[in-house]
């Protein structure tokens, strides 16, 4: 597969802009803006990062509690300032429940480190939320290598769940099923076409 071709298909998935941030080995807060974040499980209630291997951010996390800053449409400025483009402004910090956070989010989700799997050029941390905080701000988004903001609503419909799901989708929580026994004919032998 062509990584150019594959990043540019990847790209067209629009995502939350996201940086997460940590403690180094010496206390130092850092940074690193991430858009492969991923809500994984309500209970527990566990995150998904996936960091490049080579990167700092990846070496401080392993074993570390860190927060996920989704950012506001207006941190442009922070997303550049952690992706790379240092900005002259401060940068706001604050101290969180278990690791650095930024002032100014969307919202804020605070991890403790859960377990850590290979996602080949990536590292996929998964994090335990211990502290959520959400404003009513709305979030930044990343589409096709720019950044946009959430235009007017398609739908006044909030979609509660999907047709996989025992509860709300084809067949409820009492439906059951007479498993196939394999070698066993389905008509009657006599039975002819």
């Amino acid at each position: 597969m062509d990584p150019r071709t594959l990043r540019s298909t990847f790209g067209r998935f629009a995502t939350g802009v996201t940086v997460i941030t940590c403690r180094t080995p010496d206390g130092a807060h850092h940074g690193a803006t991430v858009t492969a974040f991923t809500p994984i499980s309500l209970d527990p209630p566990l995150v998904q990062v996936a960091l490049t291997r080579t990167s700092k951010a990846a070496q401080y996390l392993d074993g570390a509690a860190f927060a996920v800053n989704i950012l506001a449409t207006d941190q442009v400025d922070v997303a550049m300032h952690f992706a790379g483009r240092p900005s002259p402004d401060p940068l706001p910090w604050c101290d969180g429940a278990a690791a650095p956070t930024l002032r100014g989010t969307a919202a804020t989700i605070t991890c403790r480190p859960w377990r850590v799997d290979d996602g080949g050029d990536h590292l996929l941390f998964l994090g335990e939320v211990v502290d959520v905080l959400t404003t009513g701000r709305p979030p930044l988004l990343f589409h096709d290598s720019a950044f946009h903001q959430i235009g007017s609503r398609s739908s006044d419909v909030v979609w509660l769940g999907c047709q996989d799901d025992p509860h709300t989708g084809w067949f409820d929580a009492t439906t059951e099923f007479a498993p196939l026994h394999h070698g066993r004919a389905l008509v009657p032998a006599d039975t002819h076409y």
